[in-house]
């Protein structure tokens, strides 16, 4: 009986049809780097101050400038720079009651020095240094509410997590396409809503709607077009399409740099995600899924329409699926499927921790550059430069030397270049960057990596949910991360780069336990995903006997 690889090798593994819908599904994952990533550009905290009234006025009378008028009236702005006292506490002296203050020395003519100055919360709230608005402009979140920046994006994550089990039990239960739609269509719908949200809170259900969808619809196109193409080009469709996601980096921070406006640029990023709804009609369901669910006729019209797409005339030995199994019982995924058998138990938990890992050590080195920003869109930019090179990189080993090998490799440069990082000194500034951009490629590699492989270790019916239960651990770390960044920071500034360097190398040598997978079709059944590491031992011992015969 020919498989669907087969198939696709006689009416083309990566013709006009798969190239069509890689295109397509690109688009998809471009849009989802805004609700990843947004709050970069969404949540920036400005320099800020708090309001005294009076300041103004004296301000003009005085004919201070911008610095003069911070230097004489905010407390501790001097030498230390901004800090908690200048950004969260005013003066309690009553500028705007004063009479024959002093334009040289204000405070000295009203209180005599600094240190007798009482200090007292902002209760006319706060003064931004910003020609745009963001989330932290609008509704304050600073000082005494930061806090609330820091939920609103762990709000996030926690969409990401519980949407990664949800909708990959949808995708395997009810087919990849229509998840597809749904998540498209929740996500278009709740990321509007957001741009005009009349409040915090609403803010945060809107953007928690979002993660409960976005990752999980992004994640279910990939499996998508990994289905639809033959197993030699699945290293291609997996790299594009996170190229994609890279590519969409670049176009948010262009859009962020014309768009200061929060509310512009949520409703910019998230309008073209409607058109994506027009999938009902250039997508058809995975061929590989109707299989699985013993609909060999849809399966067929699938094969048939790319066969028609890609120019090609489907040979009469395969214009029948076998049907000897029809009546069979339709496999149905459990979670359990995840953890009931040794080797898919051992590929779900090194799979978790990887996922974890380049979500840890993906978006730390972000947060950890933010730290010292300078012009935040440079930085962003350079960024998501760093992230091509590592795509071009795996394209020219991945076919050659395997998954693993490089897979490792990346992980011991993110982990040592975070290693280096932290222990070279400021004064030798171009190593210590040099350093952050190789860690910064090593992960995303490692994020590449991850996406091609998880797939390939889990057979069709349960494929979908391995995906997306592995990933939402990359959602725990998105959690953990901001917590680890900057709380341990405070003990010592390079500190989490040290932890992200062991989280990395031990990563680095767990992925050497899994199976290569280049090469090899997708299992198809529990007992195929079960003998992928046979199969890798039995060709090597061909080779052995092969070398013993011809010796």
């Amino acid at each position: 009986m020919p498989t669907l690889d087969d198939i696709l090798v006689k009416i083309g593994e990566f013709d006009f049809f798969q190239k069509q819908a890689l295109f397509v599904l690109c688009l998809l994952s471009a849009t989802f780097a805004p609700i990843y990533v947004g709050i970069f550009f969404l949540g920036f905290t400005p320099e800020h101050r708090c309001r005294s009234s009076g300041v103004a006025e004296l301000s003009q009378r005085c004919g201070w400038s911008p610095g003069e008028e911070l230097n004489h009236t905010v407390p501790e702005w001097g030498s230390h720079g901004a800090g908690f006292s200048s950004r969260c506490r005013r003066d309690e002296v009553g500028w705007k009651r004063k009479t024959g203050v002093s334009c040289t020395d204000p405070l000295g003519s009203l209180v005599g020095n600094w240190s007798s100055v009482p200090l007292g919360p902002c209760q006319d709230g706060w003064v931004y240094d910003s020609p745009g608005t963001s989330l932290v402009t609008e509704f304050n979140l600073v000082c005494e509410n930061s806090w609330k920046l820091d939920l609103f994006q762990s709000c996030v994550n926690v969409g990401f997590f519980l949407g990664s089990l949800s909708i990959g039990y949808i995708a395997d239960r009810f087919g990849r396409k229509l998840s597809l739609l749904v998540t498209v269509l929740i996500n278009a719908v709740s990321g509007v809503l957001m741009a005009f949200a009349p409040s915090y809170t609403w803010t945060v259900i809107f953007r928690l709607i979002q993660g409960l969808v976005s990752k999980g619809g992004w994640l279910t196109g990939y499996v998508l077009i990994a289905e639809f193409v033959g197993s030699n080009y699945r290293r291609v469709t997996a790299i594009t399409y996170q190229l994609a996601f890279s590519v969409g980096l670049l176009i948010l921070t262009a859009l962020a740099y014309a768009l200061p406006h929060w509310r512009w640029l949520q409703l910019t990023v998230t309008l073209p995600t409607v058109f994506f709804l027009l999938y009902y009609w250039c997508l058809p369901e995975s061929p590989r899924w109707l299989i699985a669910q013993k609909q060999n006729d849809k399966a067929m019209e699938v094969i048939k329409r790319i066969a028609k797409g890609n120019k090609k005339q489907l040979p009469l030995a395969f214009q029948n699926l076998s049907s000897e199994d029809e009546d069979g019982e339709k496999l149905k995924p459990s979670f359990l499927d995840l953890v009931r058998t040794p080797q898919i138990r051992k590929h779900t938990f090194i799979l978790m921790y990887s996922w974890f890992t380049s979500s840890v050590l993906y978006q730390g080195l972000i947060m950890h550059m933010g730290i010292a920003a300078g012009n935040m869109y440079l930085d962003f930019l350079y960024s998501a430069l760093v992230e091509f090179p590592a795509a071009f990189i795996l394209i020219l080993t991945l076919d050659h030397i395997g998954r693993r090998y490089p897979w490792a490799a990346a992980n011991a440069m993110a982990g040592g270049a975070c290693l280096v990082t932290a222990l070279v000194p400021d004064s030798l500034y171009w190593l210590k960057m040099t350093a952050a951009c190789l860690g910064r490629m090593g992960i995303t590699m490692c994020y590449e990596i991850t996406c091609l492989v998880n797939p390939e270790l889990y057979p069709t019916f349960l494929r979908n949910l391995g995906v997306l239960v592995c990933s939402s651990m990359c959602d725990l770390g998105g959690i953990v991360t901001p917590f680890l960044v900057y709380r341990v920071a405070e003990l010592w500034h390079e500190l989490p780069l040290v932890v992200f360097a062991v989280i990395g190398l031990i990563d680095g040598g767990l992925v050497l336990l899994l199976p290569e997978m280049k090469g090899k079709a997708l299992p198809e059944t529990i007992e195929d995903a079960e003998n992928l590491h046979r199969q890798e031992r039995s060709k090597e011992k061909v080779i052995y006997l092969h070398v013993l015969t011809s010796e």
